[in-house]
């Protein structure tokens, strides 16, 4: 693998226009992503359709539902949209936000970094064939529990991650599908409903005698609108990024909120119904209330072919991910192998789809909560790398800005890094163990590699102390 002359960024940052590149590695041409492909896995990142939005309702009625899905965006999606836009751009390849905290703050937080955000993601995969089959266990009973369930999640683990090292191309286009496919039965839902809504069911506050679970609330908006960053690992491998991957960004921002807001105000205004059954699935019960047993259907598939995207979109950020750890040099270099067939990551997804076959089996809601976890530290590790890159490098050429000064760019930081700190500390003691004992483990694993570097244990990249330019 050739490699080209490499420059430090520090010596060249305050009096060019040069691009900083999280690696110089050459590698095989492959098909790059465009825009429609990259705005579905991006969608898939994110959200996979409003499967997810129920307990919003269920836990603070229908009003404060939909004020959440509101306004929610603006305070975190838009920001982490706009950050990610913005230093991705700059650092187009494939180290993603790990090239950013490496930057900032130097190697170390560049590995614990890595290692938070892998983990959430590795954690947030298993989460999906468990749902999967959760939502199959209801048109096959067979899957409910034991055995058939077990096989079902090993067998459904296997395949989904074997279409995976197919191409990120081939991956990219079947989200197109799976995106259109899950999204067209709340569409006809959502034009079925507007004649029956009626607008006094919205500023509804709950039924009485239904006590609000604000922690149930919260965990759920910010579980069905986060993940922005993640995609910052494919950044390398999409057709001109520069301008496609603010575009993308953008775009999936627009279809995901519409694609949570319509159907929630569809259902909400056109059916009545106890606060209390608005529980996971009940998307596809009020399909048939509205509409008939058919839509029902319909949306149970759905469920199951969004599961399919959401696994795939998050494998691929995950593999990618290693491998622009490992041309970062803080992987060793067998991480960044490539499929002689596919030009796919084959080591970074064979390892992600390992670890997260093992989390599968466990509790549903620890998943959940430990992926929120060790992703909230590794946002505001982000949060401060962004502020931090504008104050310590204002020279270097930025494709896409966002458009603020400093304290513009403080304000926007800190109103999600409040949220964080209170979906940390909502977390139950099991998820503070499991996230603790994984930081530590990160942290033992960059002196390790430190000490394999100097020993000469495993072969790693030429490592150099800044990231650099090409």
């Amino acid at each position: 693998m050739a490699e080209k002359k490499q420059t430090p960024v520090s010596t060249m940052a305050e009096n060019s226009e040069e691009i900083p590149i999280t690696t110089a590695k050459t590698v095989k041409k492959s098909k790059k992503l465009s825009l429609i492909p990259l705005i579905f896995l991006i969608y898939f990142e994110v959200a996979g359709g409003p499967y997810g939005e129920e307990p919003a309702v269920q836990s603070a009625g229908p009003l404060f539902a939909i004020l959440g899905f509101l306004i929610f965006p603006f305070i975190w999606s838009v920001p982490e949209a706009l950050i990610t836009a913005e230093l991705s751009t700059t650092f187009p390849g494939n180290g993603g936000f790990v090239t950013w905290a490496y930057t900032a703050f130097g190697p170390f937080w560049g590995s614990l970094m890595g290692t938070w955000k892998f983990l959430s993601g590795v954690i947030n995969i298993a989460s999906f064939p468990v749902l999967c089959i959760s939502y199959m266990e209801k048109l096959f009973p067979i899957f409910s529990s034991g055995l058939p369930r077990y096989m079902a999640i090993l067998v459904s683990t296997l395949l989904l991650s074997f279409l995976n090292y197919t191409g990120l191309a081939i991956v990219g286009y079947v989200a197109v599908v799976l995106g259109i496919v899950s999204l067209a039965p709340f569409i006809i839902m959502s034009l079925i409903a507007i004649p029956k809504i009626q607008p006094h069911r919205w500023i509804s506050l709950g039924q009485e005698g239904v006590k609000k679970d604000w922690n149930m609330f919260f965990n759920s908006l910010f579980w069905n609108l986060n993940f922005w960053d993640n995609v910052s690992t494919l950044v390398g491998e999409v057709e001109n990024p520069k301008k496609t991957f603010p575009k993308a960004l953008f775009s999936s921002v627009i279809l995901t909120c519409f694609g949570y807001l319509i159907p929630l105000m569809a259902v909400t205004g056109a059916v009545s119904v106890d606060q209390r059954e608005w529980e996971t699935g009940f998307m596809a019960n009020a399909a048939e209330m509205i509409s008939g047993k058919w839509l029902k259907f319909w949306i149970e598939i759905g469920a199951i072919l969004s599961s399919i995207g959401l696994f795939e979109a998050q494998l691929s950020t995950c593999s990618f991910q290693l491998l622009g750890m490992a041309e970062l040099a803080f992987l060793p270099k067998f991480f960044a192998l490539r499929s002689k067939w596919f030009n796919t990551p084959w080591v970074g997804i064979l390892l992600s789809t390992a670890i997260s076959l093992g989390m599968s089996y466990m509790n549903f809601t620890d998943i959940i909560s430990s992926a929120n976890f060790l992703y909230s530290l590794g946002m505001f590790l982000e949060l401060a790398s962004f502020v931090w890159l504008r104050r310590k490098y204002p020279l270097i050429n930025r494709p896409y800005k966002v458009p603020m000064k400093m304290p513009g760019l403080v304000v926007m930081c800190l109103i999600p890094s409040v949220f964080l700190v209170f979906i940390m500390a909502i977390a139950t003691k099991i998820v503070f163990l499991i996230s603790g004992l994984m930081t530590v483990g990160g942290i033992g694993w960059y002196f390790f590699m430190k000490l394999c570097k100097t020993k000469k244990w495993l072969k790693f990249y030429d490592d150099v102390e800044e990231p650099i330019v090409g």
